[in-house]
C-alpha cells in the first residue's frame, strides 16, 4: 500500500481568534460585558495567544462592539498575550490605548463597491484614513494589523481581480502594518483560487506576513486553510464556533470555527499550542449561555 505525504507545511501555526469582534458583530442580541470577558479569558487560558477582543467603532453602526472598552479593560491580561482591537480612525485608536490594548487593526477593501457600502467611501480615500492611525500606533510603539476584504468575491461585483487585492496588501504594508489579512468576506473562494491569490500576492508581500480568514459560506473555508497552508502561510484567523458574518454582505455566514481548524491542524501534526477539549467545552458552555447557535462540527460532534 502506497503513502501519500503531503509536505511544505508548517510546523506551527499561530491561530488569531476574531470570535469576540468578527464573531460577535453580527449578533442581533446585546451580549454583556462579563459573558465576553469570560469568553476571553477562557480562550486565552485554552492557549490562544492572539484574540482580538472588541472594535472602537461607533455604536450607531455596530451596537454589538458598544461595551468594548468596558472588555478589554476587564481583563486580567496575560504576558505574552495579544488582545487586538479593530481601530477605523484615529479616535477609535486613541480609544483602544486609553482601554488598554496591546495590538490594533485596520482594514481596507480590494472592492471599491463593498467599500462605499461599508463604509462610505472610496478605497483610496479609505487607505489615507490611516495615515494618522499608523502615526501615532508608531509613537505609542503599538503593533498594526492589516486585513483587506472581499479578497476573492465581492457581493455586489462579483469577481474581484487579483491585481486589486495585491495593491490594497501592499499599501497596508507599506505604511507599517506587519501582517496582512486577507478575508474571504463572503466565502465564495475555492483552494485552487486561493492557491493563485497567495502566488500571486508573495511577489508584493512576504508570505510570512501574510494571514487567512475565510468565511464558510460554500463550506470551502476549511479546504482554502488547508490550500494556503501548502502555499506557507502559517497564520489563521477563526471564530470559536463559528459565529459571526458580515452585515454588508447578504448571505456570508460566520467565520471557520477555531476548534474545526485546530482539530484538522492536530490531524497534520501542526502544532498551535491550544487545548481541542478545552476549547470545546468553553464554545458549547458559550453558545448555551447566551442563546447562540453552535456552528463548529467538531464541537457539536463531541
Amino acid at each position: 500500500m502506497s503513502s501519500c505525504v503531503v509536505s511544505n507545511l508548517p510546523n506551527r501555526v499561530r491561530i488569531v481568534e476574531v470570535g469576540p469582534r468578527d464573531g460577535l458583530q453580527n449578533e442581533a442580541q446585546m451580549i454583556p460585558t462579563d459573558q465576553k470577558t469570560t469568553l476571553i479569558e477562557g480562550l486565552v487560558q485554552a492557549g490562544v495567544s492572539h484574540v482580538e477582543v472588541g472594535s472602537f467603532v461607533s455604536p450607531k453602526w455596530v451596537p454589538q462592539m458598544a461595551n468594548s472598552a468596558e472588555v478589554l479593560a476587564g481583563l486580567s491580561k496575560q504576558p505574552g498575550k495579544t488582545y487586538a482591537a479593530l481601530t477605523p480612525n484615529l479616535k477609535g485608536l486613541e480609544l483602544a490605548l486609553e482601554a488598554g490594548a496591546s495590538e490594533v487593526a485596520v482594514f481596507g477593501a480590494a472592492s471599491e463597491t463593498f467599500s462605499q457600502k461599508n463604509i462610505n467611501c472610496s478605497v483610496a480615500d479609505s487607505l489615507a484614513r490611516f495615515d494618522a492611525v499608523m502615526a501615532l500606533a508608531q509613537r505609542e510603539h503599538i503593533k498594526v494589523r492589516g486585513y483587506v476584504s472581499c479578497v476573492m468575491g465581492c457581493p455586489y461585483e462579483g469577481d474581484v481581480p487579483v491585481e486589486q487585492v495585491a495593491r490594497v496588501s501592499q499599501t497596508l504594508l507599506d505604511m507599517g502594518c506587519y501582517e496582512i489579512s486577507l478575508g474571504d468576506t463572503v466565502g465564495v473562494g475555492t483552494p485552487l483560487q486561493t492557491q493563485r491569490l497567495i502566488e500571486h500576492l508573495t511577489q508584493y508581500v512576504p508570505v510570512s506576513q501574510l494571514a487567512a480568514h475565510f468565511h464558510d459560506t460554500y463550506g470551502q473555508a476549511l479546504a482554502n486553510i488547508f490550500a494556503v497552508l501548502q502555499m506557507g502561510v502559517s497564520v489563521v484567523d477563526t471564530s470559536i464556533a463559528g459565529l459571526g458574518g458580515c452585515p454588508y454582505a447578504q448571505g456570508a455566514s460566520g467565520n471557520l470555527a477555531t476548534e474545526d481548524v485546530v482539530y484538522m491542524l492536530n490531524g497534520l501534526g501542526i502544532d498551535t499550542g491550544i487545548d481541542l477539549k478545552q476549547l470545546m467545552a468553553l464554545s458549547n458552555q458559550f453558545c448555551h449561555d447566551n442563546h447562540l447557535v453552535q456552528r463548529s462540527k467538531v464541537s457539536l460532534a463531541g
